[in-house]
Order: structure tokens, then C-alpha cells, then sequence
């Protein structure tokens, strides 16, 4: 296979459903990597205590802010190198990633440095015990501080997917989950002169496995591949590069800014209803997340896929693509979610957990996975928009369905609200599944909105 073998492939001409194999396969394995650690960190995690588990959701749930951010720049590059290579233009697809890779390591240092240094403050915002607090803080400076290695793990596989390269994307995350799953129990429960280093030891075996794979993906665009090298003619600032790639980034930051920021709303209000609570409930984002990166990596396919056909002036067919991606990305989700309802409290026995927090995971599980057909559709057509250029729409969408709709609806479902005595009263209503239910509901809105605006086909006269 070509994208497994690591080399590029024109996506411009031939079979449509080749292509999307072709670009997908890989992709999905890159993705599914991306998710593995997240299931690791917090299998491991949870052998050591319930605030531990706490803590990294508190944590994680601040961090998909730098997520978000790493998946706008990301969003950028794929669609300017895609386009620059379906135009044929190598040169100008390196220069655009090094100008991507530049605004990366400034961006991870403006967030590190307050992260690092305010992190107790970020816990007891979210919600976090004095107790929690003591035990997590050190978790939470390392995430900060090492957030460049998330950033550019994504960003730089962005480059190399909108380049036709998944599979280098693919092994990169292969290298740094082997890392961090060989580093994890070793740092978190000690082995010979190693101290044990609880919680702390996830986010240092997290961050050194993510940093040796960006140090692979650096090698990879140093040395060069068939389309595209970096060499010392691309490391120049280009002030109009960089503008260009920060509009197009904008859009895509704040879309997943919006999602981000929602999603803390959502664990505040978790929050009310206890530690374990909040510990099920990242239990299940974790199992949900190893699903549906994978997911993601059609996605990412379908965008590869609309920025080189519109760079070849081939609308149609990037089209066409995208149907066919949401198609088969519909059949994945729709088998997982049945897997999911049936058997949530068999996968969450995986984590060696309280009953309680077991259950409020299941519960999760269930709940959510009802969304998960229209996920799949909503996914496709929101990173199409991206592979186009054309951030902003997903960004009116996402602020309509995640701020508009789905915070007021979780705060309602979750509480009562009365007037009594000449005072306001909440109290809990349907609790926990009132989150999960606006999780549900909202992302199947989000889906039709995004099937509705997309076949009105403005996203084809963008220009990058």
C-alpha cells in the first residue's frame, strides 16, 4: 500500500474510494495512537487513587484549550500544503510549514509559561480540593510545560497528511505510544533506584514519549520526502505566510476553542455532583476519545482529500469524497455505539476503579454513544470545511450548537431551579445525565446543521 509504504500519492486522479483507503488506513491508525494515550496514561492512573484520575481530568479539560489550539494550526497546514500540492508547488508547501512550525514553538511557549506557573490556581478553578491540589500539581506543571510536544506532534503530522504522507504521521505515534507505554508503570509505581511518582510520573512518561516522536517527525521533513523537504531556503520568516496560515489558523483555534471551553463548562458542572463523578465521567472521555480519534482520522482523510482536488480545480470531486468519508465513517461509529450500549460496564471494568466511579462511566458511555451516527457525519463535514480553507463556517456552528444550545441545556437538565422564600434554589434534577444527554443531543444537532450548510457548496470558492 502506498500511504503505509510512506510515500505520496496523487489524489487527484483515480478511484475515489482507493484514495480514501489509501489516506485513511493510515490516518486511522495514527489517530487510534493519538487515543491510546489517553487510555494508557489513565488505566495506569487509575491503580493509583480516585483524585488522581480526578486530576487528570481537571487537568485535560483545561489542556484541550492547547488541543484546540494544536488542532487549528493543524487545520492550516493540511489545507495550505494541500493545496500547494495539488497545484504541484513543493517549494511553497515547505515554505508554508515551516512558517506553521515557527507559529507552533511561539504559541507553546506563550501557554507553558502561565500554565506552569499558575497550575495550582488552574486546579482549584476547576473545581479541585485542597487534597486533589497537593496531589495533581505536579501533573499539571509538567502537562503545561511540556505542551510544545503536543503542539508540534500534531502540527507536524498535519504537514506530512497534507503532503499525501500518513503513514509517517502514523509511525511517529506509533514510537511515542511504545515510549509511554513502557515509561508509565515504570515512572508512576517506581522500579528499582526509580522512585514512585504517582500521577506526576504519567505526565513525564506522556511528554518524553510525545517529545521523541516530534524529534522522528523533524528528522523525516529535515531529510525530506518525495514532495516535500525543508531546507535552509524555508527557514525564513515570511510575514505574509504567516498572516495567511494565522487567519485560516484563527478560524480553526477558536472553532475548537468554542467545543473546548464548552467541555468546561460541562465538567464544572459534573463537578457538583462529586469526585467520583468527575472520575467516571473522564474514565469514559477517555474510552470515548479512543474511539473516536480514529474517527477523526477519516476525517482528516476527507480534508487531505477537498484541499488537493480544490488545488487541482476539481470541486466535484472533493465533493464526492467527502460523502463517501462520512459514509464509511457512519458504519464505524454506528457498530462502536452499538458495542458501547450493550456492553459500557464490561469495557469500564477494564480500569480497576470503584464501583461508583465504574458506574457513573457506563452510564456515560451509554448515554453518549446514542449521538454517535450523526458524530460521525458531523465530523467529516466540519474538517472538509477546514481542508478547504474555510475555518469560519465551523466556528459559527460550533459557537451556535456548544454555547447556544448544549451549556444552557446541560444546566438545566442537570438542576431544578425554584423560587423560594424570596431566594433562587438549584437543586439536582437528572444530575450527571442531564450532562450527557446535552452531549448527545447537542452533537446531533451540530451534525444536520453541518450536512445543511455544507451541500449549499460555499466551501468550494474559498481561495488559500
Amino acid at each position: 500500500m502506498i500511504a503505509i509504504d510512506g510515500k505520496e500519492d496523487d489524489f487527484t486522479t483515480g478511484s475515489i474510494r482507493r484514495a480514501i483507503f489509501l489516506l485513511s488506513v493510515p490516518m486511522v491508525l495514527e489517530m487510534g495512537m493519538e487515543a491510546i494515550f489517553a487510555v494508557v496514561d489513565i488505566f495506569f492512573v487509575s491503580r493509583v487513587s480516585t483524585k488522581a484520575v480526578a486530576t487528570v481530568g481537571l487537568t485535560e479539560s483545561v489542556l484541550m484549550i492547547v488541543y484546540s489550539i494544536a488542532i487549528g494550526l493543524s487545520m492550516a497546514a493540511t489545507a495550505i500544503v494541500a493545496r500547494r500540492v495539488g497545484e504541484k508547488n513543493y517549494t511553497k508547501a515547505a515554505d508554508a510549514a515551516f512558517q506553521a512550525i515557527l507559529l507552533g514553538i511561539s504559541l507553546a511557549v506563550i501557554i507553558g509559561l502561565p500554565g506552569y506557573l499558575f497550575a495550582d490556581q488552574v486546579l482549584a478553578a476547576m473545581g479541585g480540593d485542597p487534597q486533589l491540589i497537593a496531589e495533581g500539581v505536579g501533573y499539571t506543571q509538567i502537562m503545561f510545560a511540556g505542551n510544545i510536544s503536543i503542539l508540534l506532534l500534531f502540527l507536524n503530522n498535519a504537514i506530512l497528511r497534507g503532503a499525501g504522507n500518513a503513514s509517517v504521521a502514523m509511525r511517529a505515534l506509533i514510537l511515542s505510544n511504545s515510549l509511554n507505554l513502557i515509561l508509565d508503570p515504570i515512572l508512576i509505581f517506581g522500579l528499582g533506584p526509580i522512585p514512585a511518582m504517582g500521577v506526576t510520573g504519567a505526565a513525564i512518561a506522556t511528554t518524553l514519549g510525545r517529545s521523541i516522536g516530534v524529534l522522528y517527525q523533524l528528522v523525516i521533513l529535515l531529510r525530506g520526502t518525495s514532495v516535500l523537504r525543508l531546507t535552509a531556503a524555508n527557514v525564513v520568516l515570511r510575514i505574509k505566510d504567516i498572516a495567511e496560515m494565522f487567519k485560516i489558523a484563527t478560524g480553526g483555534i477558536v472553532q475548537f476553542v468554542v467545543e473546548s471551553l464548552s467541555w468546561m463548562f460541562l465538567i464544572r458542572i459534573m463537578s457538583y455532583f462529586g469526585e467520583a463523578a468527575v472520575a467516571g465521567y473522564t474514565l469514559a472521555f477517555r474510552v470515548i476519545v479512543f474511539t473516536i480519534l480514529p474517527a477523526w482520522g477519516m476525517s482528516n482523510a476527507a480534508a487531505t482529500l477537498v484541499g488537493q482536488n480544490l488545488g487541482a480545480d476539481q470541486p466535484d470531486r472533493a465533493e464526492t469524497s467527502v460523502w463517501k468519508s462520512a459514509r464509511y465513517n457512519m458504519i464505524f461509529l454506528g457498530v462502536i455505539s452499538v458495542i458501547f450500549f450493550l456492553f459500557a460496564r464490561e469495557v469500564m471494568n477494564v480500569f480497576d476503579e470503584s464501583t461508583v466511579v465504574l458506574e457513573f462511566g457506563a452510564r456515560a458511555l451509554q448515554i453518549i454513544c446514542l449521538g454517535y451516527v450523526f458524530f460521525a457525519y458531523g465530523m467529516v463535514i466540519s474538517q472538509s470545511f477546514n481542508g478547504a480553507g474555510d475555518t469560519r463556517t465551523p466556528v459559527i456552528i460550533n459557537f451556535f450548537c456548544f454555547w447556544i444550545v448544549q451549556i444552557p441545556m446541560a444546566f438545566l437538565l442537570s438542576f431544578h431551579v425554584d423560587y423560594v422564600a424570596g431566594e433562587w434554589q438549584i437543586e439536582p434534577w437528572l444530575g450527571t445525565d442531564g450532562v450527557l444527554i446535552s452531549i448527545a443531543v447537542c452533537h446531533s444537532i451540530h451534525a444536520l446543521v453541518s450536512i445543511y450548510i455544507f451541500k449549499k457548496g460555499n466551501w468550494k470558492l474559498v481561495k488559500v
